[in-house]
Parts: C-alpha cells; structure tokens; sequence
C-alpha cells in the first residue's frame, strides 16, 4: 500500500507540465520540479461542482493551511489578489506564495474552465513584473503555477514552447482521488491539520 501511495505521488510528479528545464538554472531545477504537482486535490473545500473563480479563492483563502499543506510544505502564504502596477493600470495575481528551498516568490493563477493558451502570457507578464518591481535581490527569479481545471496536454506543450519565464500548468479535482480501500489507513485532512497542531504545540511547549 505505502508503494502504492509513493507511486501515485511520483507519477503526479513526474506527470507535471513545465518549461522548467528551459527557463531555470540547473541548481533550481530540481527542486523546482518537486515544487509542482500535475494535480492538486481540493477536496478540503465545500464546493459545489459549479463555482465561480471568486469562490475558488476565497474557500482556499479559508482553508490556506490545508491549501498549502497540498502544495508541498515549502511554500509560505504572502496575499491574494496581490496588486501590480504598470503605466497607471492595476493587474492582480490571484495568490502570492513564496517557496523556502527555492528562494523564490510564486505566482498563481487559478482558472476553473480548461486551460487557454493566452493563460502562459499572462503570467509571463506577471512574472516580469514580480522580478522587475517585487523581487528582493537576494530572491531567485519568480516562477508561476497556473492551476485550471482541465487541460489539454498538447495544448500546454506548445504554449509553453517559446515562453521564457518559468511557468507550470496542472490542474485540481474537489475530490479526494485516494483508492477507497485505503482510506482508512490514512488520516482525513482535519485530522492531520490537528496532528500537525499537536506536533507544533508540544516542540513550543
């Protein structure tokens, strides 16, 4: 069963859509590769099969510990529609993160329809705008996550051919996709959030 656990997680991985090895130097791209999963379960989140963009977000911004959980671990919350500003006109990233072993701020977007080409240039544009006039100098450059809830694998490749930002594409699912005979090995979200708390807890106290 652990196999099993470890296979799906390393097929997530590997399965996952990047131009990382184009975009990133060498010493980043390893960990930036774990970094990104091909899909993401959100099955922490009470939503209903059809929901808006806005609802996305905020059920996350509600559940950001289990959000980041998710993720990877080595990411940090920084805001949500975090403001950009170029030539007078506001541009918003749906979540800023930050990765800890990466040294790098994370843009992601967050599309509920299937991936559209014109998503990797818009956060191209975000990127630049993140190292231009966010980024600390002591920071490596910003990569992206856009998170749609479908997507075409093809479609991906080619609108990640020639873009020159680090950008990753996957998707995300409202349901727990773990086999159901093993779930009861397993602790719920809301259990390892409290084991999590408890652990926290007792290295303070």
């Amino acid at each position: 069963m652990a196999q099993q656990i470890k296979g799906r997680a390393y097929d997530n991985t590997i399965l996952a859509q990047h131009n990382f090895p184009a975009t990133l130097p060498p010493a980043q791209l390893p960990a930036a590769t774990l970094a990104l999963k091909d899909e993401y379960t959100f099955g922490f989140l009470a939503l209903a099969p059809e929901h808006s963009e806005y609802a996305l977000e905020q059920a996350l911004l509600g559940n950001v510990r289990r959000f980041l959980i998710e993720m990877g671990g080595d990411f940090t919350f920084i805001g949500n529609q975090y403001r950009l500003e170029l030539e007078g006109q506001e541009y918003f990233i749906d979540l800023l993160l930050f990765h800890r072993e990466l040294q790098c701020l994370v843009a992601v977007e967050l599309k509920i329809t299937e991936f559209r080409p014109e998503y990797a240039g818009k956060m191209n544009f975000y990127l630049s705008l993140l190292n231009e006039r966010v980024r600390k100098p002591h920071e490596q450059p910003s990569i992206g996550i856009i998170i749609c809830q479908s997507k075409q694998r093809t479609v991906v490749e080619f609108a990640l051919r020639d873009v020159n930002k680090p950008i990753g594409v996957a998707t995300y699912t409202l349901t727990d996709t773990l086999p159901a005979e093993l779930c009861p090995f397993f602790p719920s979200n809301a259990e390892l959030v409290r084991r999590l708390d408890a652990v926290a807890a007792a290295l303070r106290g």
